[in-house]
This record gives C-alpha cells, structure tokens and sequence, in this order.
C-alpha cells in the first residue's frame, strides 16, 4: 500500500471520527447533574465505543506484529497494520473529543473516563500498527 493510499484513508478514519462524535459532543455539552452509575448516558456510551474502537485497533496491531514476524500466519502484517494504524487514531480523536466536551470529572456521566482511556488505548493501537508495518516493510 502507498504512502498516500495511507494518509488517505487515514484522513478519512478521522473525518468520519469527528463526523460522528461531534454531534454527540454537542449534546454531551447540556449540563446536568451527576448521573446514577449504571444509566448510559450519551457521553458515556461514545467513550466506551471510542474504547472498543482502539481496543481493537490494539487486537489487530498486535496480530500484525506478529504475523510480519512470521510468527503466526503467511502474510506479511501490512494489511492489519493498516487496520491499527486507522482504528488507533480513530479512537483516540473520539476518545478526545468526549474529553474535550466533557464537563465535569469522573461519575458525572459525561464519560471522561471512557475518554482517556480510548486515548491511551489509541496510542497503543497506533505505536503497535507502525511497528508492524516498518517490520513488514523491511521483511518484503
């Protein structure tokens, strides 16, 4: 995959990640008192997405690892890195952006918890992504 097939649809993971997380930003941004710990409020329920969203980003990074190791499987990784490389990201402008409108701290329901946790999450994603792909860039 080229250099700009990369950007490109790295480009188009974060558009469609501020696509859908600033409508829920948005409505995320009306005060309201703390929430009971078990309802669902929106902010909630975006960070937690943002958190799956990285967390496998983290699942496919690391399958590509190891694949463009050779340890498991016959392709080289690239495509899983790929994969990591826009769902890390992804996860952690969302992850941000629920941050970023949040309003007050953990157990408010505004899911900042979630929030950081995509961020860090992301990161991982990210880092375990471009590993892969410098791996199977010098093994092909």
């Amino acid at each position: 995959m080229s250099t700009r097939r990369l950007f490109t649809a790295t480009a188009a993971a974060l558009v469609g990640g501020f696509g859908l997380a600033t409508p829920a930003a948005a409505h995320v941004s009306a005060p309201s008192a703390a929430a009971d710990p078990t309802t669902l409020t929106t902010g909630r329920l975006v960070g937690s997405v943002a958190v799956l969203v990285a967390l496998a980003g983290v699942v496919v990074g690391g399958l590509a690892l190891a694949r463009s190791a050779g340890r498991i499987g016959n392709g080289n990784g690239r495509r899983g890195a790929v994969v990591a490389l826009v769902a890390g990201p992804t996860g952690m402008v969302v992850g941000g952006l629920v941050v970023a409108a949040a309003k007050g701290g953990p157990g408010t329901g505004y899911g900042i918890v979630g929030g950081f946790l995509a961020l860090a999450i992301g990161l991982i994603a990210a880092i375990l992504g471009w590993l892969a792909l410098a791996r199977s860039r010098s093994a092909a």
